[in-house]
């Protein structure tokens, strides 16, 4: 397995409660394909670079994990079919 950092946003229009509730959905991509999240930092609301959809703001999360390549792969699908994360990047270490 390898260290990855990655980061995604989340569509403002939730609350705070929704926000918890999808950061664990996405956690929980990694710990059912055999993998571990070493660290989750949420950076909550901030504006965006630029205008994404015609939104100026989002939820920030930014995150460590030591994943496989199975975990990887299947983050990257739900995050693209998820409505509510606007944008989502993972890098390896």
């Amino acid at each position: 397995m390898r260290e990855y950092t990655g980061m995604y946003i989340i569509h403002p229009e939730h609350t705070e409660e929704e926000f918890k509730t999808i950061v664990s959905e996405i956690a929980k991509i990694f710990e059912e394909h055999e993998s571990r999240v070493l660290e989750i930092d949420e950076w909550g609301m901030r504006d965006l670079a630029y205008e994404i959809n015609d939104l100026k703001k989002g939820y920030y999360v930014k995150f460590r994990v030591e994943a496989t390549p199975e975990a990887v792969s299947e983050y990257n699908r739900i995050c693209n079919i998820r409505e509510d994360i606007i944008r989502h990047i993972l890098v390896r270490d």
